[in-house]
């Protein structure tokens, strides 16, 4: 079965009889090799044909559908229909010139990249690898009814499918052959894995994953500039991912996501579609004040600052508070007591009616498995009923803030209502198969799945995507001065091979041990932001391209090329859960994306364990 993207149970609403009845055949008729996108964005000018089918041996077709019938039609030019309706004669553009623009556009845009073209020497030279076409679906009328008209003077009849050859019961040979007649001219064309993956960076700036950016590549600022340089490497969400992305539809939905399933991604996806739909603002919480700057930081980029507010949980309790004139607690050092009396007071103000509810058209919330059951319950209330547009995505492999008996919570006694509008995310893209092996086999105990149905948060272990990279290392140093030159230097090498400085992260488990690697980093002239206090964590990725240093929970949802970490031998501390360390060192692991350098200046159970891991791996390798 074919991959229709958005689904047909996202898209049905907004499709005629005709797309919805089309759309049904393709599903039966066409092989699971078959792509085929409904009613998307297409192209540096972001057109928005009826269908695009793809495949990769035949290349592509570009389809409008009309649920015309004979006596509604008027008149066709090769220009203009002219269309008896309701509202009285109304004229469109022709479809079969429409889906010729449609498809030329997207020829145009393939035929940019030197990877798509014929190469010289070969027929055709400088012309797009892969055959295409387009044509018309008359969903209401027959073959014979077209035959006994003259629309074959200006719809040609090889380029049309009618009602009679779209119905359940046609031959699927015969539904594919009509496609393929289609196109202009016909070649044998093979296109390779990155191939596709290159056809469809062109086709859809939004899937774009920049090298720089990681997880959120996906807001590439020159995604939809014609000039853009094309990377040799060209990184697109996976079909998985664009599906759940595309497919997200109205009302709750729940994303259980292993770390590095591209959750933060498709969050993204859903904001910049949402904002411009939505006619009140969105809200974006998460945990992590680090984050939060970060994701706010993009999406001003995106130009969605005044649709889309992306807060830290505890920082828009404050600004609750301070916006309805409400009293705030005082802080007394004592920052626990401080943040529960913060969401205390927001609590009972939405209860009194002083902060109104229903302020949002949709919350989002990144890293919901460090929120508590009454945030979510207080925040369900903020969203207007009409659109009801929630989105939770959720992990709790990496829950480092929240209790043991946290793991049997259900959603729906908080008012999320996700049955049947789950998703599990498997499969791990961020990390090198080598990085989350060892990541895994560390936390193996940790990472057992757990019996439970949808409306729960299991632990879920991840699967690699099967990128390859070096082991990750553990280095023992005889001092901690001895361990901050040497990550110094391995910072020092990964710059003068090329690797950006704000690719780099120096994640610690205690605020100390930040400032004597910092300090080596200055003494060289490597500029090296720290974030040590909120506001550090709030302005992390402005000014210049620098070194990240923070603490492995600030860690949490950021991710870096080339990652080291710090005096593991000091894990776990004294009086501190080995359970809740251990999940804590996974996360900053799963924070990797292509190098993992871990160090110590002495011996711990973590230590010991890390090294029989590696060790596991190496002999595997």
């Amino acid at each position: 079965m074919a991959v229709l993207l958005p689904s047909l149970s996202a898209s049905a609403g907004r499709m005629t009889s005709g797309e919805r009845r089309f759309a049904e055949r393709i599903l039966q008729k066409l092989e699971d090799d078959y792509s085929v996108w409904y009613n998307v964005p297409v192209g540096p000018k972001q057109l928005h044909p009826d269908f695009v089918v793809f495949h990769p041996s035949r290349g592509y077709v570009v389809l409008e559908v009309k649920d015309w019938k004979l006596d509604t039609i008027q008149s066709l030019t090769l220009s203009t229909a002219t269309l008896l309706t309701d509202r009285g004669l109304v004229n469109e553009v022709n479809p079969m010139t429409q889906a010729r623009v449609y498809a030329l556009e997207v020829a145009t845009a393939l035929e940019r990249d030197p990877a798509l073209r014929r190469s010289a020497g070969q027929p055709y030279a400088g012309k797009l690898i892969m055959p295409y076409g387009w044509g018309v679906v008359l969903a209401n009328i027959t073959r014979k009814q077209f035959e006994s008209t003259n629309l074959g003077e200006v719809l040609p009849p090889g380029n049309v499918i009618c009602q009679d050859e779209m119905t359940e019961s046609v031959d699927a040979e015969r539904f594919q052959k009509r496609l393929w007649d289609m196109f202009t001219q016909v070649f044998s064309c093979k296109l390779s894995l990155p191939q596709v993956e290159r056809v469809r960076w062109h086709l859809f700036p939004e899937l774009r994953i920049s090298s720089d950016s990681g997880q959120f590549g996906l807001f590439d600022e020159q995604g939809e500039k014609q000039s853009i340089a094309i990377p040799d490497l060209i990184k697109v969400m996976d079909m998985q991912q664009e599906l759940l992305a595309r497919s997200l539809g109205s009302g709750h939905r729940v994303i259980h996501g292993v770390a590095g399933s591209g959750k933060t991604m498709i969050l993204g996806y859903r904001c910049l579609l949402l904002a411009r739909t939505l006619s009140k603002p969105i809200l974006v919480l998460c945990y992590n004040v680090t984050l939060a700057a970060r994701l706010q930081q993009l999406l001003s980029e995106r130009g969605v600052a005044a649709n889309v507010s992306v807060r830290n949980f505890h920082d828009w309790c404050k600004d609750m508070l301070t916006t309805y004139q409400l009293e705030k607690p005082k802080y007394d050092r004592d920052y626990g007591a401080y943040t529960a009396e913060l969401v205390e007071k927001t609590i009972h103000g939405v209860d009194i009616g002083q902060i109104p509810r229903a302020q949002y058209g949709a919350v989002l919330i990144d890293e919901g498995h460090d929120f508590e059951p009454e945030w979510f319950k207080l925040v369900v209330q903020m969203i207007d009923p009409d659109s009801n547009a929630m989105l939770v995505l959720y992990d709790d492999a990496q829950s480092i803030y929240t209790k043991k008996q946290r793991r049997k919570f259900s959603f729906a006694s908080v008012g999320i209502q996700a049955q049947g509008r789950t998703t599990i995310l498997k499969l791990n893209y961020r990390n090198t198969l080598e990085i989350l092996s060892v990541a895994k086999a560390f936390a193996e105990e940790l990472l057992n799945p757990q019996e439970s149905d949808e409306d729960n948060a299991p632990i879920i272990a991840p699967e690699s995507a099967g990128r390859r990279g070096s082991i990750p290392e553990l280095i023992r140093c005889a001092s901690p001065y001895e361990e901050a030159r040497l990550i110094a230097d391995q910072i020092e090498d990964e710059r003068a091979h090329g690797r950006s400085l704000s690719d780099i992260g120096v994640l610690c488990r205690k605020q100390r041990q930040m400032d004597a690697i910092s300090h080596q980093l200055k003494k060289r002239g490597i500029p090296v932001r720290v974030a040590k206090d909120q506001d550090d964590k709030r302005t992390l990725f402005e000014g210049e391209p620098s070194v990240k240093v923070v603490t492995l929970h600030s860690s949490k949802g950021l991710e870096f090329g080339a990652t080291f970490i710090p005096r593991i031998c000091e894990m776990p501390g004294k009086n501190e859960d080995e359970s809740d360390e251990a999940r804590l060192l996974y996360v900053g692991m799963t924070r990797a994306t292509e190098r993992l350098v871990m160090t110590q200046v002495g011996e711990s159970d973590f230590s010991l364990r890390l090294k029989q891991s590696i060790g596991q791996v190496s002999s595997l390798a």
